[in-house]
């Protein structure tokens, strides 16, 4: 019986570009032998087989769409780790599908990596690129993941949050331990010396 391979998916939606309505998705599958690949692209869902590793594991699953795209504007492309493809959406508007599929599926997971908000997509925060499809792309630090903005000051952020972590004074100095609480700079407490045995 075939395995089930991990699917990632993200998407982005525009009401007057219909460029910008699309799902981005990826299937984890390491070392696809292309001349197994069956990939069918239909409006309304898409089914795959493959065998891949050095164990020669065969891979398949299918998938409805939650709602239709244009297999004909869509692309793939395979890499050494994956199947990758951008599809677009048939109806173009600003709101976001809700999922991708008509019905849950435990092995459809969000790809945080490529997701951007609904609220936050046309803010700049999500400067993705199918360059950009097999993975990380050219980003440098947490500042360059969508919708994370470009310059985080972790600082801050751990003050907004309630103060994890020692605050800085107004001289820079960290605040002093909180009274009654353990000390890292007591070391252990000393050993006792064992009883002999009888």
């Amino acid at each position: 019986m075939p395995t089930h391979p991990e699917v990632l998916w993200a998407q982005r939606s525009s009401a007057t570009d219909e460029e910008k309505n699309v799902i981005y998705l990826t299937v984890n599958i390491p070392d696809i032998d292309e001349s197994t690949l069956d990939y069918q692209l239909t409006p309304s869902g898409i089914n795959l087989k493959a065998t891949a590793g050095s164990t020669k594991t065969d891979y398949a699953f299918s998938l409805d769409f939650f709602e239709e795209i244009v297999p004909e504007k869509s692309t793939s492309r395979l890499t050494t780790r994956s199947f990758v493809a951008t599809l677009r959406k048939k109806e173009v508007k600003a709101e976001y599908w809700p999922r991708l599929t008509k019905v849950k599926t435990p092995f459809v997971r969000t790809d945080f990596s490529k997701w951007v908000d609904e609220d936050e997509q046309d803010g700049g925060g999500g400067g993705f690129n199918d360059d950009d499809i097999d993975g990380m792309g050219g980003m440098s630090g947490m500042g360059g993941m969508p919708g994370m903005g470009g310059d985080m000051d972790f600082e801050k952020m751990m003050a907004s949050m309630g103060g994890a972590g020692a605050h800085t004074g107004e001289a820079g100095e960290a605040d002093e331990v909180e009274a009654g609480s353990d000390s890292d700079d007591d070391g252990p407490p000393p050993l006792e010396d064992a009883e002999p045995a009888a």
